[in-house]
């Protein structure tokens, strides 16, 4: 009698043990992940709230299912050098990934491409020493620094995703460049229909960014 009694004790206890960790399982997929977005005024945003990049992607991401938090650590007039100095401050420890989009403005400036692959190669590196997935994200510009300045700073953006084997998207604003319908009237930032046009060319890049962090949790 005992010993029945015991082993339907075990069987309990291993069916409460194998739920406990399907459980854990549901959790770990169903949790939110939590991505910053850091990058210069296109994506602070030159435009109402709601219509900035990073909350366009969250609702994007929401609508396609995913359970996400996308925080817009954009600030104007940022350097890559900047936004490194800035790194630690906006993007915290519990964040799960990280979308660089810094470069326009060295871009737009004529800055030494040399000088900015060194600022995004130290933020790379420190997101990578805290395990963050990162998205590296690469920009065009119509500048006065002739066509060898731009091809240099492309070939810069995608030497360093190689490097550092991160997911690469070449351009962020290919959707909006050249097109007066889509850009403010300054000419240089996106407007409200912009960048939903920005969001739709990305998002199944942060979807792939998505799915790096749900397979390392």
């Amino acid at each position: 009698m005992k010993s029945a009694l015991g082993n339907h004790v075990t069987v309990v206890a291993l069916c409460f043990v194998l739920a406990l960790a399907a459980g854990n399982d549901v959790r770990a997929d169903d949790r939110m992940v939590k991505i910053v977005m850091i990058g210069d005024s296109m994506t602070e945003g030159k435009v109402p709230e709601l219509d900035r990049i990073p909350i366009q992607l969250e609702f994007a991401l929401k609508a396609k299912g995913h359970s996400v938090s996308v925080t817009n650590a954009g600030a104007g007039g940022d350097s890559a050098a900047k936004g490194l100095g800035r790194l630690s401050r906006v993007v915290k420890d519990d964040t799960d990934a990280v979308i660089v989009a810094l470069g326009w403005w060295d871009m737009d400036r004529g800055l030494d491409p040399n000088v900015t692959r060194a600022a995004l190669a130290a933020i790379l590196e420190n997101l990578q020493a805290r395990k963050i997935a990162v998205l590296l994200c690469g920009v065009r510009a119509h500048t006065n620094f002739g066509e060898e300045h731009e091809k240099a700073f492309a070939s810069m953006f995608a030497g360093l995703a190689r490097e550092y084997n991160v997911l690469f998207f070449p351009a962020i604003n290919d959707a909006v460049l050249g097109n007066a319908q889509l850009n403010a009237v300054d000419g240089l930032h996106p407007n409200a229909a912009g960048n939903k046009a920005i969001v739709a060319k990305i998002l199944p890049t942060v979807e792939a960014l998505i799915d790096r962090v749900r397979t390392r949790s």
